[in-house]
């Protein structure tokens, strides 16, 4: 692996380390390590198939590990029930955005609150409003189905669910795939306001020119291992990265 950049001091809000998982006895990560720090975009670039959405799936507790570690604020959750993880505070926005579709927005925005509603009305009010100023048109949808919503709306009421469970750490994977130009900016310029509020955001994405806008670190995995990391800025001056991912 080449690195071209140095990561911050200090215990990471997630560790990953020599984590390998398999599909039927075919190694789709191996022997991973990388960390993200507390307040931090760090993206995790690659073409299909080359482990990124394993590895997100491997953190949420979605599918089983091999071996190696993975760390929240230095605590174990290897083999933790993905239930635990999110009430630990690590949520995960899936690739195709898994609405409930036949609930309404205002439904969708509720379930997510379930840990705490009930007991908690207040804190449940104080996040609904941050979501909805982040996505005024979430407000204005707010009765409608979300199987009736645009793609970009769907993006949107995803990572609002997200942010209703109140979780530190944002697992987004492929939060631009099928939206028109100018929604994918809307989404990014909202991953950084999301960021700017103490959030720590783990973000997969094809869009690698876009994600290493708003990252402060990047990973380049290839068929299941990290081949490059460094900060955006100098990988973009890296003649294999930048003919391999940013055309």
């Amino acid at each position: 692996m080449e690195s071209v950049g140095n990561r911050k001091p200090g215990t990471p809000a997630l560790h990953v380390e020599d984590l390998r998982v398999s599909y039927r006895k075919i190694a789709a990560l191996k022997s991973i390590t990388f960390e993200v720090h507390k307040s931090e975009i760090v993206s995790l670039l690659g073409a299909n198939g080359a482990g990124k959405t394993t590895m997100l799936n491997a953190i949420s507790g979605a599918i089983p590990v091999e071996s190696g570690e993975i760390r929240h604020d230095g605590a174990s959750i290897k083999g933790v029930p993905p239930h635990r993880i999110v009430q630990k505070g690590i949520v995960h926005v899936p690739e195709g955005r898994r609405i409930f579709a036949d609930l309404s927005v205002a439904e969708n925005l509720r379930v997510a609150a379930y840990l705490y509603e009930s007991k908690r009305k207040t804190l449940f009010k104080e996040r609904l409003e941050f979501v909805l100023s982040l996505f005024p048109r979430l407000k204005e949808r707010y009765a409608q189905a979300g199987g009736t919503l645009s793609g970009g709306e769907q993006q949107m009421l995803a990572i609002g669910r997200a942010l209703i469970t109140g979780g530190d750490i944002l697992l987004l994977d492929e939060p631009s795939m099928g939206l028109a130009p100018m929604l994918v900016q809307e989404i990014f310029d909202t991953i950084v306001k999301i960021s700017q509020t103490g959030k720590t955001i783990l973000l997969v994405e094809q869009n690698a020119t876009m994600a290493m806008e708003i990252s402060n670190y990047c990973y380049v995995l290839e068929t299941g291992l990290i081949s490059f990391e460094g900060e955006p800025e100098v990988l973009r001056q890296d003649n294999d990265i930048a003919s391999a991912y940013l055309g």
